[in-house]
């Protein structure tokens, strides 16, 4: 955590001290720009009931997308401080996990950034679920090219990644960057090794962007070329890129701002070559269309300024809770992750859920049934 927020803004790390975490980083920190006056976001403030009701200790269990991973942290951090009979545990081992953990009942909740196929909801032993969704955010197209700005359009990256292109100097890589002295460099291809909603919403970006160039398909895993690399999670995929010259990687935001990647502005469906930041996803999830069940996609949203590598990711608890006490304390998390931790969010570079999906999933919350 001490490494999450190193060179974050005082404000945040102040407003986790409200609610008792304090970790002895404050010394470095960025100060907020002065914004004339206001509350502190993240305060603490329980809004949406969302502290949980005091009781005997009671430990929650997790798993899930490496995508939200860096959200959860902070989350868990400042409900944890402010409800001290209340531990949650989040193990972080990719959205396939995730989902297979929470079917076969291992878990008390787990995360995920693609839906179950409608063949395996069935399989979720359960019962009833609600899909919570509580972050919005970029995967970026990481690279390690020597090269300070890159932008590229959707069908140059499948093509990298299909490697039907394999040197920076590509003449479809310099149509895309007209001007720019790209090296003769061999490109290396990095990607999840493990089930991953992060691969999931990069290739369904990719089919839906460029379809007449993308012949992979789309899901958690895909069948990749032989010559690629694979990395574990979000952070393994980084590593990767950071440390092999001319490697390039689908990676999310947090995680590529914590390796210190560059990354490519992409081109979006306006034609406009955008790069990901918290301000371009928000653009992106503004246009969302949400089933009734809260499942969306955030991928090609239209708009100038949208990211269009922007994913979603949600949470999935169970309508009627088997244990009273964990029962209401994920209630209280879910509330608290919905309200006050969403503040939180675009300082580690995600976008918090627009005010009608967060209105709408705090309703689903109260839906859960405890004994």
């Amino acid at each position: 955590m001490q490494n999450l927020l190193m060179n974050k803004p005082c404000w945040l790390i102040a407003s986790l001290a409200v609610v008792g975490f304090t970790g002895g980083i404050s010394a470095g920190c960025k100060k907020k720009p002065d914004d004339g006056g206001g509350s502190t976001p993240g305060s603490g403030t329980a809004t949406g009931g969302a502290t949980a009701p005091s009781g005997g200790p009671v430990t929650l269990n997790a798993s899930g997308a490496t995508f939200q991973q860096a959200a959860q942290e902070v989350t868990i951090e400042a409900f944890t401080k402010a409800n001290k009979h209340i531990k949650v545990n989040y193990g972080a081992g990719g959205s396939g996990k995730g989902r297979q953990d929470f079917a076969d009942q291992v878990v008390d909740f787990a995360c995920s950034d693609a839906p179950y196929k409608e063949a395996d909801v069935g399989k979720v032993k359960g019962g009833e679920f609600f899909y919570i969704p509580n972050v919005l955010g970029a995967i970026t197209v990481s690279y390690n090219a020597g090269v300070d700005k890159l932008q590229l359009s959707p069908e140059t990256i499948a093509k990298i990644f299909q490697r039907e292109i394999k040197t920076w100097n590509d003449p479809a890589i310099a149509a895309d960057n007209p001007g720019a002295k790209l090296p003769a460099t061999g490109i290396v291809v990095a990607r999840r090794s493990d089930g991953s909603g992060t691969t999931e919403n990069f290739t369904k970006f990719l089919e839906g962007a460029a379809p007449t160039a993308w012949k992979l398909k789309s899901g958690s895993t895909v069948e990749w070329p032989v010559d690629t690399q694979a990395g574990n999670g979000n952070g393994g995929v980084a590593q990767i890129v950071k440390s092999t010259p001319g490697a390039i990687g689908y990676v999310d935001l947090s995680d590529a701002k914590a390796s210190q990647l560059k990354y490519a502005a992409v081109k979006n469906p306006a034609g406009k070559y955008v790069e990901p930041t918290a301000a371009s996803v928000t653009a992106a999830g503004d246009g969302i269309e949400v089933k009734d069940n809260l499942v969306f996609t955030a991928l090609n949203a239209k708009g100038d300024a949208a990211y269009p590598i922007t994913a979603q990711s949600w949470c999935m608890t169970y309508a009627k809770q088997a244990d009273k006490a964990k029962g209401e304390a994920i209630k209280a998390y879910f509330k608290f992750m919905l309200t006050d931790a969403q503040a939180l969010l675009p300082e580690i570079d995600f976008a918090p859920i627009p005010k009608s999906l967060q209105e709408r999933a705090l309703a689903q919350v109260d839906k859960i049934q405890t004994p």
